[in-house]
Formats: C-alpha cells, sequence, structure tokens
C-alpha cells in the first residue's frame, strides 16, 4: 500500500471536496513520467467558473496532490 500526501490550499474546500477532487485524478491512473505519476496538473471548472487545480508529486515512498484555486 502506498501513502498518500494532500495538502489543501485553498480558500473554501473542505477535506471531503478535496477528496473527492484527489479521487478523479487518482481514477484517471498513472499518466505522466512514463505512466509512473499521476498527472502532474489536472484543472477543474467548479460552479460560477472558478478553477481547481490539482498538482502532483512523486516522492521516494508517497504521492502527493497539493489542491489550488484560483482565489
Amino acid at each position: 500500500m502506498s501513502k498518500l500526501i494532500i495538502e489543501n490550499r485553498t480558500k473554501g474546500l473542505n477535506d471531503y471536496q478535496c477528496l473527492a477532487y484527489v479521487e478523479k485524478v487518482i481514477s484517471e491512473g498513472r499518466v505522466s513520467n512514463n505512466d509512473k505519476q499521476y498527472c502532474y496538473l489536472t484543472a477543474f471548472e467548479k460552479v460560477g467558473g472558478k478553477m481547481i487545480m490539482v498538482a502532483t508529486d512523486l516522492n521516494k515512498n508517497s504521492d502527493r496532490f497539493v489542491i489550488y484555486d484560483d482565489h
């Protein structure tokens, strides 16, 4: 089992909402870095035109997800 690190850098998304965005990225599979890493950057349009971005990084023992919004 791998370790996941999730960092919420948004202004207003709660933990449950962040997990939903991370789940969408994970469901697409490892598509970056020769299929070793989840998509480097995935953008989602939120209600009202606001954008949510999920950036990923592959560490030695974990996958890291950072969630941003366009505040």
